[in-house]
C-alpha cells in the first residue's frame, strides 16, 4: 500500500484489499466445511448439551455459541463453527471502527487491511474457540471505552460495561482488558479525573455482572477453575525455554511485521509522553497483554503463552501500524531511494499475509491426508481434525456386528474421543477413563460433574461395554496404564480389532467387556488375561549401525498376561524373516519386572540375516510383534546400512 502505485490509487487499493479479504473468507469457509472438529471444539459442543453458567475451564459463552450453531444441522462441524466464522470475519471491520476516531477513515481502512496480514488474526474464526469472541468483545470494549473517555456520553459508558461483561463470559484471560483500562486511568495523568466520574462506576458495575459465571462455578466447586489456571496448569518453575518466547512470537507474527510492531510501541511511547490520550490508551492495552505473557513465559505453560495468548496485545498496535509503515518508508526513501523504500514497505505486510494463508493452508492440509501422504509420506501431517467421521462409521459398524441384542456402554481412553462419538450420534452416553489429557486441559472435574468419568462406571455394573483406545496418541506405557485401569473394571476384556486411518497415522483398538465389575471392591478380580501391549528391544544392530555378511539380529520381547506368539523382522516395511523366539533372558525378567508373561523367562530372540541378499544402502529396520491374541504392534524402528564389499 505504500508503494508508488498504491499511494496514487486508493480505489485500486480498496479493490485489492477486498479481494484479499474475500479470498481469506472463502478459504476459511471451505476449510470449515471440510475439517472435522478437533478436541477443544468438540468439547465446547458437548458442553452445550449441559447448559450452565460456567464449566471447569471456561465460562458459558463459547459453548453457547457452539450449541446454537450445532442446532442448525446436528452433527455438522461447519454449523458448530458458523458463529465463530461470522465473528472472526468481522474483526477487520471492528478494527476500522476502532481506528476511525483516532486516525481518520483512510488510515483506519489501512489498519483494517493490515489486520489480515497478522496470521493469528487473519485466520481467526476458522475454529470454534474462545479466542474469537474474546478478541471480538475485546475490540468493542476498547472502542467504546475510548469514545466514552472522549465524549463522556452515557451510552458509550454503558456499552463499555456491557462488552466487558460479555468478555468475562468468554475466558479468564479477558481480565487483562479491564486491567489495561485501570492501569491507563491510574498512570495517564489527564485520565485520572475519570475516577470521580459516576459513569465510570456505572460501567464497572455492569462489567462486574460478567464475573457471576466465574464466581458461581468456583464457589460451587471449591475454586476448581482458579486452581487449574493458577496452580495446576503451569509448573511455576523456571524453564529456560520460556526465554525464547519473544523469538517464537516473532516467528508466529512474521519477523518483519514483529519488528514493525516494536517500532509502533516506540512511536506510541513518544506520543504518550506528549499526553496524547489515544496513543497512551492503546499502548496500555497492548503492553499489558504483551508484557504479562513475556514475564510469565519462563514460569508457565510455554506452549500456550508462546502461541496465541498474546494476540490481544497486537490488536491495539494495528491501529497505528500504517503510520509506522509510513515512517519506515520515509526513512528508507531518504537512505536507499524510492524504489527500495517501496519494495520494503510493501514486503513487510506481504510476508505477514503469506503467513496468514500459510496458517490456513497448514491447518486445512489435514482435510487432504490421503493425496498429501502420497507426496510427503506418513507421520508428517496432523490428524487432529481428520479421520473422526471414518472412526464414527467404523464404531457404528462394530456396534451392529458385535452387539446385536442390546446397546453396550461405550468407554474411551480420552475425553475428546468420547465427545466425537456423541457428536457423530453414535451414542448419547459415552464414558471416559481419561486421567492425563482431561487434567491437563482442565476438564477432569467437568466429566465428574457430568458423571461420565471412570468412577461412574461403578453405576453400570453387570452391563456389557465397548472399550476404545486411540493408539496413535498413546505411548507404550500409556497404553499399558489405560488397559490396566479397564481390566480392573472388567470381568473379561477381549481385543476385537484395530482400525487404522491414513496409513496408521490415526489408529484405534476395540475391546469387548463381557461384564463391568465393581473396581472399588478389593475382592473383585480383574480381567485375565488383560490384553496389555507388547514391549520389545533390539540389542543388535544398534541405530545407524553398518552391517554386512551374516549378521545376527537379537533382542527381547514380552507381553504381560498374553505372551508373544511371533516376532518378524521388517526391512523398509517388508517382512523378510521370522525370528527364533524363546531365548532365555532372566536379565530382562529382572530389569523389566516381568510378572505374568507366560513365556517368561524365555523372552529373547535371535536370527541370522544374510545381508548379501540385499543391495548395499540405507534401510529402515523394524520388528513386528504378534501376541497370542493376534494383535500386532511395531517396535524398534531404526535406520541401518548394509555395506558388503
Amino acid at each position: 500500500m505504500f508503494s508508488k502505485f498504491l499511494l496514487k490509487n486508493n480505489n485500486r487499493f480498496f479493490l485489492f484489499a477486498a479481494i484479499i479479504f474475500t479470498s481469506i473468507l472463502v478459504l476459511k469457509v471451505m476449510l470449515a466445511l471440510l475439517l472435522d472438529l478437533y478436541s477443544d471444539e468438540v468439547f465446547y459442543w458437548q458442553a452445550s448439551a449441559y447448559p450452565a453458567l460456567a464449566y471447569s475451564d471456561l465460562p458459558f459463552l463459547t459453548s453457547l455459541m457452539a450449541g446454537i450453531g450445532a442446532s442448525l444441522d446436528p452433527g455438522n462441524p461447519f454449523t458448530v463453527r458458523i458463529l465463530f466464522l461470522v465473528m472472526g470475519s468481522c474483526i477487520p471491520f471492528l478494527i476500522y471502527w476502532l481506528s476511525i476516531p483516532i486516525t481518520g477513515k483512510q488510515q483506519a481502512f489501512e489498519s483494517a487491511a493490515l489486520s489480515l496480514c497478522l496470521p493469528l488474526l487473519g485466520s481467526l474464526g476458522l475454529l470454534a474457540v474462545p479466542d474469537v469472541p474474546l478478541v471480538f468483545f475485546g475490540i468493542l470494549s476498547i472502542g467504546f471505552f475510548e469514545r466514552a473517555l472522549r465524549t463522556n456520553q452515557t451510552n458509550f459508558w454503558l456499552a463499555t460495561g456491557l462488552f466487558v461483561a460479555l468478555g468475562f463470559c468468554t475466558h479468564y484471560r479477558f481480565i487483562l482488558y479491564p486491567a489495561s483500562a485501570i492501569l491507563f486511568l491510574l498512570f495517564f495523568n489527564p485520565a485520572r479525573r475519570q475516577w470521580k466520574n459516576p459513569k465510570l462506576g456505572l460501567a464497572f458495575l455492569i462489567a462486574s455482572v460478567g464475573l457471576i459465571p466465574i464466581l458461581w462455578f468456583n464457589i460451587t466447586y471449591e475454586l476448581d477453575s482458579v486452581a487449574f489456571y493458577f496452580v495446576d496448569r503451569h509448573p511455576w518453575q523456571f524453564e529456560p525455554s520460556g526465554l525464547f518466547h519473544i523469538f517464537k512470537q516473532a516467528g508466529i507474527v512474521s519477523p518483519p511485521l514483529y519488528l514493525l510492531f516494536l517500532l509502533t510501541i516506540y512511536l506510541l511511547c513518544k506520543k504518550a509522553m506528549k499526553n496524547e490520550a489515544p496513543a497512551a490508551l492503546l499502548l496500555s492495552f497492548s503492553l499489558t497483554n504483551i508484557l504479562v505473557y513475556l514475564v510469565l513465559a519462563p514460569w508457565s505453560d510455554t506452549t500456550s503463552t508462546s502461541i496465541h495468548w498474546p494476540l490481544s496485545g497486537y490488536i491495539p498496535l494495528v491501529v497505528f501500524l500504517p503510520e509506522s509503515l509510513r515512517w519506515v518508508h520515509s526513512k528508507l526513501q531518504k537512505s536507499w531511494g524510492i524504489k527500495s523504500a517501496n519494495f520494503i514497505a510493501t514486503a513487510i505486510p506481504t510476508v505477514g499475509l503469506i503467513g496468514t494463508f500459510a496458517a490456513l493452508i497448514g491447518v486445512g492440509s489435514q482435510a487432504f491426508q490421503k493425496p498429501l501422504q502420497d507426496l510427503i509420506g506418513t507421520e508428517v501431517l496432523s490428524n487432529k481434525m481428520a479421520g473422526w467421521s471414518e472412526f464414527a462409521e467404523k464404531t457404528n459398524g462394530i456396534l451392529g456386528d458385535e452387539f446385536s441384542s442390546a446397546a453396550p456402554v461405550i468407554i474411551t481412553d480420552n475425553y475428546y474421543t468420547a465427545a466425537q462419538l456423541e457428536f457423530a450420534g453414535v451414542s448419547k452416553n459415552v464414558y471416559t477413563i481419561d486421567q492425563d489429557k482431561a487434567v491437563n486441559d482442565g476438564r477432569f472435574r467437568q466429566y465428574q460433574i457430568w458423571e461420565r468419568h471412570q468412577a461412574n462406571l461403578n453405576q453400570r455394573i453387570g452391563e456389557t461395554a465397548l472399550f476404545i483406545t486411540e493408539n496413535s496418541t498413546l505411548t507404550q506405557i500409556d497404553k499399558y496404564n489405560v488397559l490396566e485401569v479397564m481390566c480392573r473394571h472388567s470381568n473379561n476384556l477381549s481385543f476385537i480389532q484395530e482400525f487404522n486411518v491414513f496409513n496408521g497415522d490415526k489408529s484405534f483398538s476395540y475391546y469387548i467387556v463381557d461384564e463391568l465389575i465393581d473396581s472399588v471392591n478389593p475382592s473383585a478380580k480383574r480381567a485375565f488375561p488383560c490384553p496389555y501391549p507388547a514391549a520389545a528391544w533390539i540389542d543388535a544392530p544398534t541405530p545407524n549401525q553398518q552391517i554386512n555378511n551374516i549378521f545376527t539380529i537379537s533382542g527381547w520381547a514380552y507381553n504381560e498376561d498374553v505372551g508373544i506368539d511371533e516376532v518378524q523382522v521388517l526391512l523398509n516395511d517388508k517382512v523378510i524373516t521370522n525370528v527364533a523366539y524363546g531365548v532365555f533372558r532372566g536379565d530382562v525378567v529382572e530389569a523389566m519386572m516381568v510378572k505374568t508373561d507366560p513365556n517368561a523367562p524365555a523372552l529373547g530372540f535371535r536370527v541370522e540375516l544374510d545381508t548379501r541378499a540385499f543391495e548395499n544402502g540405507l534401510y529402515e529396520l523394524e520388528l513386528n510383534l504378534v501376541n497370542k491374541l493376534g494383535e500386532s504392534t511395531r517396535h524398534g524402528k531404526r535406520k541401518i546400512s548394509i555395506n558388503n564389499l
